[in-house]
């Protein structure tokens, strides 16, 4: 007789059968609506939209700040991780808790204290102005804003990882010759990259849908520093549903490609450490 494993929840059809539903009901719905609407459009119209000059200016800076943010932080997010995992020091603690501040903190009051401290008479603004670096309305300012919220996503995916590999394998390479830059390389860097492009496609997403903490700093100026997700409310406060409409479905259907291509990158890394 074939033993069956124990299970706290309910069998394999029910518990499945929930999580089908509750995924459709909250997330593939609302979508299907979104597409099935946007299908009422003529193509012609549909591309019309699509391609208005103001909605494209939006998406190359959503898109290009959303991926210079999650650049900034896959890579400081991994040292910020590094150092929390592998060090102990004062303050420690501390310094863990501010890593989730930026999920705490309302996107409005992040956006208001970004702006005043980097807006040409602010904390910071009153040193960097002067030396030709503009923090705040300018697309600068919607990169600042974007590295801060999306920091918490790499460093919180990369810190278990990092606390669950073994230092004896860097002893091993060192013992056998290796440098440092030569053990991170064909070492470390193998076995956190899934964990790191994983953090960096959470970031990249959350930047792309980013709103509140953007506008306050970003100044909003057409053609300028102006973001998809606010051009879409502004579609919406003109009473242009089907402007509105398109450019969400653009966004949805470049935000999917971009995550399915990031998932991707992160399979071949895994089957490249092992």
């Amino acid at each position: 007789m074939r033993h069956r494993r124990f299970n706290a929840l309910p069998g394999f059809g029910l518990t499945l059968g929930y999580t089908l539903f509750y995924l459709g009901a909250i997330v593939l719905l609302p979508l299907a609506g979104l597409c099935l609407r946007a299908f009422d459009l003529s193509a012609a119209e549909f591309w019309r939209h699509a391609t208005h000059p103001r909605a494209v200016a939006a998406y190359q800076l959503t898109f290009t700040a959303s991926f210079i943010a999650a650049l900034v932080n896959a890579f400081f997010g991994t040292i910020t991780a590094w150092v929390l995992v592998r060090y102990d020091f004062p303050g420690k603690r501390v310094l863990d808790a501010l890593v989730d501040f930026p999920f705490a903190l309302p996107t409005a009051v992040a956006g208001l204290t970004l702006s005043s401290l980097f807006a040409p008479n602010g904390w910071l603004g009153q040193f960097l102005t002067p030396l030709g670096i503009q923090g705040a309305f300018t697309p600068l300012g919607v990169v600042i804003a974007l590295t801060f919220i999306g920091l918490p996503f790499v460093v919180r995916t990369l810190q278990p990882v990092l606390a669950d590999f073994e230092r004896e394998t860097e002893e091993a390479a060192a013992t056998l010759g290796a440098g440092r830059l030569r053990t991170f390389l064909t070492v470390i860097l193998p076995a956190i990259l899934p964990a790191t492009l994983t953090g960096f496609a959470l970031a990249f997403a959350r930047a792309i849908g980013e709103y509140g903490s953007v506008i306050f700093i970003a100044g909003n100026k057409p053609f300028e520093t102006e973001i998809t997700p606010l051009l879409i409310i502004i579609r919406l406060e003109e009473w242009d549903y089907p402007g509105a409409i398109v450019i969400a479905v653009v966004m949805l259907v470049a935000s999917f490609t971009l995550l399915a291509v990031i998932n991707l990158l992160e399979r071949l890394a895994s089957r490249f450490q092992l």
